[in-house]
């Protein structure tokens, strides 16, 4: 039988032939964490002025969302406008009664469409990009050629920056020990999309060619300054070489809508800089750098 004393981590670990939660975890969410689905406690939404009710946080998820929402704003749809509540995820908020039936994942973020008879209730962030996009008609081309390359790009971002960038963000910041193996592993992941990136947009303005699309505001979000400076991962993944990537996010980042989205529903940073609830275009007016 093979010594796993040193080779495993911890030592001596095997995993068992039928896997059960242990008591206790350790990091920062190993009292959110549970194998099982559902509401813990009951609690009711709060319900604003707006058809659009958003219950989400400031992660680069919900970034996705209220970036969207301002920019269509600011091409003037004024049916747009909307209320933004946040669900705080590290108080475990997302597992109140009111939100699971909205979202029986308990994932922020989720949008409710109230300008409907019944309202419809839209979860997963690309899936609301999409819906919001339509029920506008913006930042979706419709011609099949642009529309493909978008959504290639949106379904690109969803199937890897969550699992991949967070994966390397709890590892980093997060977990109890530091787990060489596991670090590199997903570094080397990230570095390889970081690179993906670098090299598309290097021939490409925005990611579905000359268009500003969805799939700009779902990936930016996830990338150098907002996610690695949230994980300190900057110099690690020394992300200044992407050049063409650099150009890119500073060039979506000078939008005024993103800089007004990527405030919402935030609840890190300095005081006076973020809004932890939106309900009015207005309320930025409050906001001090």
């Amino acid at each position: 039988m093979t010594d796993t004393t040193l080779e495993n981590q911890p030592a001596g670990y095997v995993p068992p032939k039928v896997w059960s939660p242990k008591t206790s975890y350790g990091g920062q969410f190993a009292s959110i964490n549970s194998p099982t689905s559902g509401a813990r406690f009951e609690r009711e939404l709060p319900v604003g002025k707006h058809p659009l009710q958003l219950y989400s946080q400031g992660t680069p998820n919900g970034q996705k969302i209220t970036i969207l929402l301002e920019e269509l704003l600011a091409a003037g749809q004024t049916d747009a406008e909307y209320d933004a509540w946040l669900i705080d995820i590290f108080k475990g908020e997302q597992f109140g009664s009111g939100f699971v039936e909205i979202n029986p994942n308990s994932k922020i973020p989720a949008l409710v469409d109230r300008s409907t008879d019944p309202a419809i209730s839209v979860f997963e962030s690309g899936s609301i990009l999409v819906y919001l996009a339509e029920r506008f008609g913006a930042f979706l081309p419709t011609e099949c050629r642009a529309r493909t390359k978008t959504l290639n790009w949106l379904m690109w971002q969803m199937g890897t920056a969550p699992f991949v960038g967070g994966g390397l963000g709890h590892f980093f910041a997060y977990a109890p020990l530091k787990i060489e193996y596991a670090i590199d592993r997903y570094a080397m992941e990230v570095k390889r999309q970081l690179h993906v990136l670098d090299t598309h947009l290097a021939t490409n303005e925005f990611l579905a060619g000359d268009e500003y699309t969805i799939a700009d505001m779902a990936v930016w979000p996830w990338q150098p300054g907002s996610l690695f400076g949230v994980y300190g991962t900057h110099e690690f993944l020394a992300v200044q070489e992407y050049t063409n990537l650099m150009r890119w996010y500073k060039a979506i980042g000078a939008r005024p809508a993103v800089e007004r989205g990527r405030r919402v529903n935030r609840t890190n940073g300095a005081p006076g800089e973020f809004l932890l609830e939106r309900h009015d275009a207005k309320d930025f007016d409050t906001l001090t750098k």
